[in-house]
């Protein structure tokens, strides 16, 4: 056979297999790539496709062999590199996203998909300066593509960039009336006001909504803006619908987190769990804050991160991840009786060399000064903290419990995430409130100079004292720019995004009074358990 013609049937058919690629033909479009590099093996598309179909159906591992290959045949193929990058991250190879995420920089390309793909790459290992131009050279490429504007809009968001990032918001709205995530982001740029809000739009949004998710996102959007106008009957109406119908859909259990933390408990009791010397060198100057979601751990953040000694890392997932690694648990959940089991004969020292090569792939992560991890959901790993690291500094944020438990419940968490189950209905989340609290007091009595417990309404009443005691605990001078952490630049990759970039207030203090009926239930439990009223418990 004539080498054109087979050239241009291999072309003709890997084009084929791109086009039912696209069209989710993932079966079809293997198929016909797997025919032509079989036949033809230093062909990079071929491998490329494969790999996307493969990756599309679920089989990352695979697929990220077939891509490298790709990218290996074809080294100045930007798409290939973005690709590889984008499935290093999702296998949590961070080190090895971020080498692929950064040649892909560097490789020309007019594809806004390939820079949408790499800024989303870069915003995940947190680099999120990198990411922004990014998502903006895609926005401005395509900009009838929500995804591209909604990723931008959130950048823009972790900025402080409120009015350009309602702009995009604004934009997807347009195209999309009914488009729940747009909806959701806009109206938590900011408080609304009587002659400022969009809660008709949203109201009029959520019978066309496409699918449960969307749903969900526009109840909470709705919910927020009634919440901002002192509407709290319509802002619990809306929540509670969104929240009955998501907990129903995950089918969670409190009995599951429960046994969990008893495990913990009844682990770290014995003397030998978990034992052997830790990392005890020159990365001692760590510092972990957790506590809650939605208690003050951004401010925490944000305080110590204004001092010029520390670099934040944001949240990262490092310590579970290492855990998990070390445990060699085959199961697929991050924290389960089995991981604990296996991580009793692990070795400290390997789990924080573990860690650390998670941090050194992170952005911005300087090995040297004082390093803060802000993964609030540590507070289920602070035994292994504490042993992987004898030097590092805890510090718990902690926050009334009925105003930590109202604001998890009306705080919409990643819908696809295992960690925040409990905070779609009151009493549940007030049960895993009760379970923070029995875990800390376990940590307290077992690690009592590591961990230091600072309450977020205490900081309201004392800024500076409370800074001074919480930058000495860390090992930190004493510096007045830590009192002005709201006028510090740099992003924000959390819910507190808005609020942090403001001096401290007390507008969210007590505010579950204004739903004192539907919390009656959780009071009650929370009394029932020396909770409320318990020695040093304010209840403002």
């Amino acid at each position: 056979m004539d080498a054109e013609p087979q050239r241009l049937g291999r072309d003709r058919t890997l084009a084929e297999a791109r086009a039912k690629l696209v069209r989710g033909e993932f079966a079809a479009a293997a198929a016909q790539a797997e025919a032509v590099g079989l036949a033809e093996p230093d062909t990079a598309e071929a491998h490329f496709i494969l790999g996307m179909a493969l990756a599309e159906t679920g089989h990352v591992g695979h697929a990220l062999g077939r891509v490298r290959h790709a990218a290996e045949l074809a080294p100045h193929n930007a798409e290939y590199a973005a690709q590889l990058a984008r499935l290093l991250i999702q296998l949590q190879r961070d080190a090895e996203a971020r080498a692929a995420a950064e040649r892909a920089c560097r490789l020309p390309s007019d594809d806004p998909l390939v820079h949408d793909t790499i800024g989303c790459v870069l915003a995940r290992l947190g680099d999120h300066g990198a990411a922004l131009p990014l998502f903006a050279q895609a926005v401005a490429a395509r900009p009838d593509n929500l995804s591209f504007r909604f990723n931008y809009a959130s950048s823009l968001g972790f900025f402080g960039e409120a009015a350009a990032a309602a702009a995009q918001y604004e934009a997807m709205i347009a195209r999309d009336p009914a488009n729940g995530a747009a909806h959701h982001g806009l109206a938590g740029l900011r408080r609304q006001t009587p002659d400022g809000n969009h809660i008709a739009r949203i109201e009029a949004a959520i019978p066309a909504a496409r699918d449960h998710g969307e749903r969900v996102r526009l109840h909470y959007a709705a919910a927020k803006e009634h919440e901002d106008l002192g509407a709290s009957g319509a802002a619990f109406a809306h929540l509670d619908a969104a929240n009955r119908a998501h907990r129903a859909r995950i089918g969670y259990d409190a009995e599951t987190d429960r046994a969990l933390a008893e495990a913990l408990k009844t682990a770290f009791a014995q003397p030998w769990y978990f034992a052997g010397g830790g990392d005890a060198g020159g990365m001692g100057r760590l510092v972990f804050v957790v506590g809650l979601p939605r208690t003050g751990t951004t401010l925490v953040d944000r305080i110590l991160g204004a001092h010029p000694e520390v670099t934040s890392l944001g949240e990262l997932q490092a310590m579970p991840l290492a855990v998990k690694r070390l445990s060699r648990s085959g199961s697929r959940l991050v924290l389960d009786a089995g991981t604990i089991a296996g991580a009793a004969t692990a070795n400290p020292r390997d789990i924080a060399q573990a860690y650390l090569a998670q941090v050194q792939a992170q952005a911005g992560a300087q090995m040297g000064g004082v390093l803060v991890d802000k993964f609030p959901l540590n507070f289920l790993y602070v035994g292994y903290i504490a042993r992987a690291f004898p030097k590092a500094r805890i510090v718990c944020v902690r926050r009334d419990p009925l105003d930590s438990v109202w604001s998890n419940f009306k705080h919409l968490f990643a819908l696809g995430s295992p960690y925040y189950g409990y905070s779609y209905d009151l009493i549940d989340t007030a049960r895993y409130y009760a379970l923070f609290d029995d875990l800390m007091a376990c940590w307290r009595r077992l690690f009592p100079a590591q961990v230091l417990e600072i309450g977020y309404e205490a900081l309201l009443d004392d800024q500076e004292g409370q800074t001074r005691s919480l930058l000495a605990h860390c090992g930190l001078a004493w510096d007045a720019a830590c009192l002005d952490f709201h006028t510090a630049g740099g992003a924000v990759a959390t819910p507190s995004a808005q609020q942090v970039r403001r001096p401290l207030n007390r507008d969210s203090v007590g505010r579950w009074k204004d739903y004192a009926g539907p919390m009656a239930p959780v009071l009650a439990y929370l009394r029932e358990r020396g909770i409320i009223g318990a020695p040093g418990h304010r209840q403002e």
